[in-house]
């Protein structure tokens, strides 16, 4: 016989099991609707990955885990999403959470279930994906993701795993009658978190020796197996995960540490078949067994419920008499919480409805103050000083609090229970830990702000200090230079100072140079500026101050023909030989087919030294025969992409550039002036219909144009092609708006 520890405390109050444990697992109808909260679990809620109006599978899942801590959400039954909103939830807060709610189309019809049968051979991580996709939660009332208990950290070594069948709360029997008619399941759940653990040296199912059908059946199913049942004497609250590890094992949990980090893991047998049934069956958990029980129903008994039934179709279904309730209670009288209506949902941590009638567990009496009479201290079964936190938590006296372990407290009730003077202890707990929680999330975030300001303070240091450094820079260099200018006035007169940088014939000659290119490039714009206006019909106003910024432009090359031809004559230097002004003039001057037929035989010289430079470093093997090949590959590209544009210049018509430029650019610019004078003249001699559509006809050949050159960037793929379908687009609206202006007039 296996040793059995006690425990510290704990009460025996009357159990209340037999209303409900009597009749088989039952089923009710299914019901019109069904919400499902997003957090039916400890940790981050699940996200919506569907929509309003969406229609869904039974077992379809409808919200992903969110984190490494939480758990997936599927339909309990196939309908339509009618509805993602916040709802009111079963929380002693009494306030809404965001929900999904389904609209039942009556079929009940499953969708796509996907099991592992051959699981032994899965992969751990597959395995416990898959865990973890079918939503399963403790169920024994904490509601912790099974997955995350299943993958402990990798200096826990787990040696131990213990199911909880205690069920130590008075009215609740879903456990027992589970163990009861679902003994196979469990233990083929088990053998499941057996193998996701490594196969653990002990597995022990510990049952209170008050279920002795559930014994007996739990012990058949083990029956060829290692698993091992451990009974032991009913107390509450022996179901408390700590607490049964103290009694099947002799160890204890230290203060702030988990049971991993002794080697220890335990699940719900509830739990246990909710993996079994996901990972054979591949059924996610969308139902569980729960005890409805209590004086103001007509039926008690355990139903296997949907997750997401609203509380008030399950009382309706079982006789619910509003008249003889005193309170709705979900979960047992010790630890469970009142709502105050039943328009809630049952969720995955729901093992009982208590529906008491005011006979069967009347109003509590009005609490009277302490008498320090120890007795909770008693009852404690974590061996804390209830009457102390009691203290500490009407002080609201946080520090002391954490010091004398509140967080300890499994809320189990038991001081509450022993308490002559109805002091409603657990509350206090319940209210303290949710203050200190709140105080630490304010702290952190004021640890947060601290550490921005105490940046952002340096930051603003540093940059001030770097400041006054250059500050000081500038100071010093200014004090050295006026030193230098005071030197220099005080010395004797130097020999004649040779040219300055800026005296450079080559570098005046390079500046004259793209003085004129500048100049040229301007007439230009202002030519093609001017043709523009003039194909657009302007006022004359502005047709003529265009021709005079023409005038302008073409003073501006000349003068810088002059300042060049001015320079070579004058010779800038004696060591280097003047090129004439006429060669420079023709250079910057050149037509764009002369300059590419220049460009071409620059490549040719090119091409032909970097090919005699690779075929010798070939033949001495040298390392540097990769680069130049690529060298040769590039200047071939190159030159390739010059003579084909060569081509393409030489089957278009070329201006004629003989004769002296000054002469062609002066009778360009006449022309142009001439022209748009003409223009003017014309259109001041038109009425407005023929102005209008002598518009409309500019307009139309500008898009034509426009046209062609969008067709022909399109054809060579040209970066620009946004550009030239904005222009058309442009023109286009500009013509219909002028058709629509001269058909309205």
């Amino acid at each position: 016989m296996r040793k059995i520890w006690d425990i510290h405390g704990g009460v025996h109050p009357p159990e209340n099991k037999t209303q409900s444990n009597a009749r088989p697992i039952a089923s009710i109808a299914l019901p019109r609707t069904l919400t499902l909260p997003l957090n039916q679990h400890i940790g981050a809620p699940a996200e919506p990955v569907v929509a309003v109006g969406d229609h869904v599978l039974k077992g379809e899942r409808i919200a992903r885990a969110q984190g490494a801590v939480s758990a997936s959400v599927h339909a309990s039954t196939s309908g339509t999403v009618v509805a993602i909103e916040a709802r009111p939830i079963p929380h002693p807060s009494g306030l809404s959470a965001p929900c999904i709610v389904i609209e039942s189309d009556g079929e009940d019809r499953w969708g796509h279930r996907e099991a592992l049968p051959d699981w032994q051979n899965a992969e751990p991580a597959t395995l416990l994906q898959h865990i973890r996709q079918a939503g399963i939660a403790g169920m024994g009332g904490a509601g912790f993701p099974a997955a995350v208990k299943l993958k402990p950290r990798e200096d826990q070594h787990i040696n131990t795993l213990i199911l909880n069948g205690t069920e130590c709360e008075p009215y609740i029997t879903a456990d027992d009658m589970l163990m009861r008619e679902r003994a196979a399941e469990i233990i083929g759940g088990v053998d499941i978190l057996s193998h996701l653990l490594g196969e653990p040296q002990e597995v022990l199912i510990g049952i209170e020796d008050n279920k002795p059908e559930a014994i007996e059946a739990m012990r058949r199913a083990c029956e060829g197996t290692r698993y091992e049942v451990v009974v032991f004497p009913t107390k509450y609250p022996s179901g408390g995960e700590k607490q049964l590890i103290q009694i099947v094992t002799g160890k204890e949990v230290p203060v702030g540490r988990l049971p991993a980090d002794i080697g220890i893991v335990v699940q719900n047998v509830g739990t246990a078949a909710a993996v079994h049934r996901a990972v054979v069956l591949g059924e996610p958990l969308i139902s569980r067994v729960t005890t409805v029980v209590g004086e103001a129903l007509n039926t008690q008994q355990n139903i296997d419920v949907l997750i997401g039934t609203p509380i008030s179709h399950v009382l309706e279904q079982h006789g619910f008499d509003s008249q003889r309730s005193a309170r709705l209670i979900v979960g047992g009288p010790m630890m469970g919480y009142a709502l105050e209506h039943p328009e809630v949902p049952v969720i995955k941590t729901t093992n009982c409805l208590l529906l008491p009638s005011r006979e069967e567990m009347p109003l509590p009496e009005p609490a009277q103050p302490c008498i320090r009479c120890g007795m909770c201290a008693e009852a404690c079964p974590a061996s804390l000083l209830p009457q102390q936190l009691y203290w500490f938590s009407r002080a609201e006296d946080f520090d002391r609090l954490e010091s004398h372990n509140l967080f300890d407290c499994i809320e189990c009730g038991a001081c509450s229970y022993v308490c002559p003077s109805n002091i409603p202890l657990v509350q206090y707990y319940r209210a303290s830990k949710g203050a200190i929680r709140q105080h630490q999330e304010e702290k952190r975030k004021a640890e947060h702000s601290r550490q921005r300001f105490e940046f952002r303070k340096a930051r603003m240091e540093r940059a001030e200090a770097e400041k006054e450094a250059k500050r000081l820079a500038r100071k010093k260099a200014a004090e050295a230079a006026k030193q230098k200018v005071a030197a220099q006035k005080s010395a004797p007169p130097a020999a004649a100072p040779t040219k300055p940088a800026e005296q450079d014939p080559d570098k005046q000659r390079a500046k004259l140079e793209r003085a004129l290119s500048s100049a040229q490039s301007r007439r230009d714009r202002a030519k093609q500026s001017l043709e523009k206006a003039q194909e657009e019909q302007l006022e004359t106003a502005r047709i003529d101050a265009l021709t005079a910024r023409l005038k302008e432009a073409e003073v501006k090359v000349t003068e810088a023909e002059k300042k060049l031809q001015a320079f070579q004559a004058e010779g800038a230097s004696a060591d280097t030989p003047a090129v004439p002004a006429a060669q420079i003039i023709e250079k910057v001057s050149a037509s764009p087919r002369e300059k590419l037929e220049k460009s071409l035989a620059s490549l040719d010289k090119r091409l032909q030294a970097a090919k005699d430079k690779l075929a010798e470093a070939e033949a001495a093997q040298a390392p540097t025969v990769e680069a130049l090949r690529q060298g040769v590959a590039k200047l071939e590209e190159k030159r390739q992409a010059t003579a084909t544009e060569l081509e393409e210049s030489a089957a278009q018509p070329e201006t004629d550039n003989t004769g002296p430029q000054e002469t062609a650019t002066l009778s360009a610019a006449e022309q142009a002036i001439a022209k748009a004078q003409a223009r003017a003249q014309s259109l001041a001699a038109m009425s407005p219909e023929e102005k209008a559509a002598a518009q409309i006809e500019s307009l139309k050949k500008r898009l034509d144009k426009a046209r062609a050159r969008l067709q022909k960037a399109e054809q060579d793929g040209d970066d620009n092609i946004d550009a030239f379908r904005a222009g058309v687009e442009k023109l286009e609206a500009k013509l219909a708006a002028s058709q629509t202006e001269n058909t309205d007039s």
